[in-house]
């Protein structure tokens, strides 16, 4: 993956992701507003696996919510976000990722992506 698309991941994540799970499976959500559809469109496109929910409307908001579990997850989003600036970066979100990393007791393996 070229350098801007980790990036620019890594970017929208700090800024608007979400780090957790539903208690059985660790997942990573990203909510926006519907005007960040090509956003949305580039994310399913370039993480072939991850979800793409929506266009949701109600009490006047209107968003999309993108979402990477399973095996996308595992073998392709977590290790490129290990191997990023994201700890440098961000220390309060990479804790967060990385409670996520623990509680789900997701293994990193580089050979993958």
């Amino acid at each position: 993956m070229d350098q801007f698309s980790v990036g620019f991941l890594l970017g929208i994540l700090i800024g608007e992701g979400h780090f957790g799970g539903d208690g059985k499976q660790p997942q990573i959500t990203l909510r926006m507003n519907t005007r960040y559809e090509n956003i949305f469109k580039w994310l399913v496109e370039t993480f072939p696996g991850s979800k793409l929910y929506g266009p949701y409307h109600h009490s006047g908001r209107h968003y999309y919510q993108w979402m990477v579990r399973g095996e996308p997850l595992r073998k392709t989003i977590v290790p490129l976000l290990y191997k990023s600036s994201f700890r440098y970066l961000d220390p309060h979100n990479y804790a967060r990722f990385q409670k996520m990393i623990k509680d789900y007791d997701i293994m990193i393996d580089f050979d993958e992506k």
